[in-house]
Order: structure tokens, then sequence, then C-alpha cells
């Protein structure tokens, strides 16, 4: 298995030392991006990359590599402290520029471990709004591990055992779940603006290149009949609404 850890964190302390315990139960290769080492330029806004295409992205030089090799990867593992109750700046910057997944998500197969330290609180919102953003990335099913280590000597290493091994074992079956009601609401969304008269040039090639507007959701993963059924009637109500 093939694991790729963003590192969120301008620091290697209480968040690193979190992944590297979670590191000793999953098998496979690591590549570690350290975000404070890519220097990436602060988002400007451009919209080009969701309008014009991620190839348009001022920084696709820097931020392409990275998305290749999460494309490349069989797990991502998202490490951030909580930094005045919300993801580092470093974090932050890095999913503006990845924005445009939420219009086109890529990462259906994706397992993803997200690792989340504080040393007071909020490390649940935090790991909640990663979790969601990678999920709106399209990546299948998440995992969290949080802890508040202030004044803390130890980590809970129990729980990061346990999580970490469920996730290594989910990684490793190749089993893809079914999606939340909400993933699929988001997936018609996208496609019912994708069909549209009047589409995003970017959103409508993605999404007809890809053939994803024959689908209910992703190809690769089966809807159970009661979520193939909200799809289509998601999709009914969205494609009036998105004329």
């Amino acid at each position: 298995m093939k694991y790729v850890i963003i590192n969120g964190s301008p620091r290697r302390k209480n968040t690193w030392k979190m992944v590297e315990q979670a590191k000793k139960n999953l098998n496979g290769e690591f590549e570690e991006i350290h975000l404070m080492k890519e220097k990436i330029p602060l988002c400007n806004g451009c919209f080009k990359c969701i309008v014009e295409g991620e190839e348009r992205c001022p920084h696709r030089d820097i931020i392409q590599p990275i998305v290749d090799k999460l494309k490349s990867a069989d797990g991502i593992i998202m490490a951030c402290p909580v930094y005045a109750m919300n993801v580092t700046a470093l974090l932050k910057n890095f999913l503006d520029h990845t924005a445009y997944f939420y219009h086109r998500p890529e990462f259906f197969t994706k397992k993803a471990l997200v690792v989340v330290s504080t040393a007071g609180a909020g490390q649940k919102d935090v790991a909640k709004y990663i979790d969601e953003t990678l999920r709106h990335w399209g990546v299948n099913k998440v995992y969290k591990i949080t802890y508040a280590c202030g004044g803390k000597d130890s980590l809970d290493v129990k729980n990061i055992d346990d999580v970490s091994q469920k996730f290594a074992r989910d990684v490793e079956s190749g089993k893809l779940h079914n999606p939340k009601f909400g993933d699929i609401v988001f997936y018609d969304v996208w496609k019912a603006m994708a069909l549209s008269n009047d589409p995003i040039p970017a959103d409508r090639e993605f999404w007809f290149n890809r053939d994803l507007v024959s689908h209910d959701f992703a190809p690769e993963v089966n809807l159970n009949i009661a979520k193939k059924l909200f799809s289509k009637l998601m999709f009914f109500i969205l494609k009036r609404v998105m004329k």
C-alpha cells in the first residue's frame, strides 16, 4: 500500500507524534509532504482553477505535483493541529488551491485518515472540517483521530492504534463503502450544474469526459437500492431547478 501524508503543521511535535504512532499500524510505503517546506504562495482567489480548469492555476507548478501524489496513493493521511480554533494557515492555503475538487471530485476510490491535535479545544470541529472537505473531494471513507494534549506528557496510544488499524484494514481490503446521503446530494448538484444551460466550462468538460453524468454516483461505487432511488429523485429535482 502507498500512503501520502499531508502535514499541515509548521512544526513536528504532538500532531506529528500522533502520525508516527499511526504509521506503526500501516503496512506500505509513505510519502511525506510537509506544507511548511513547499512554500505555496497564498491563493489569490482568481477562480481560474474552477472556471477555466486547474491547469490555469498560477501556482500549478507547486500544487499539481502534490495532487498527483495524492491521486497515486491508496490512502491519504491529513494531519493538522488546531490554530485559533481552525486549521493552520498552511493547510487552509493548500485546500484553497484545491477548491476545484468541490466541483470536480476525483478520489472516489480513496480512504483517508485525519489526525488533529490541540493544546486546548477545537479538535473535533477541525477534524470535521477536514472530513467534509475530503468527502467533497470524493474520498470514499474518512477516519478521524483527535486528541487534546495540553498538559499531558503522553499520547492516547490506544485510540490512535485502534483507529489507524481500522483505517489500514479498510485500505487493504479495497472495499468501497456506500456514500452518505449528503455526499450523493452534492454529486447530483454538480452533475445537474454540468447539464444546465449555462454550465461552468471546466465542469461540463470534466463531467462529460468521464461520463459521470450517466451515473447515479461514481461508477466505481455500487449504491444500494435505497441510495440509487434517492440519487435519481434528487437529480430529477435539481435538474429542474438548475435549468
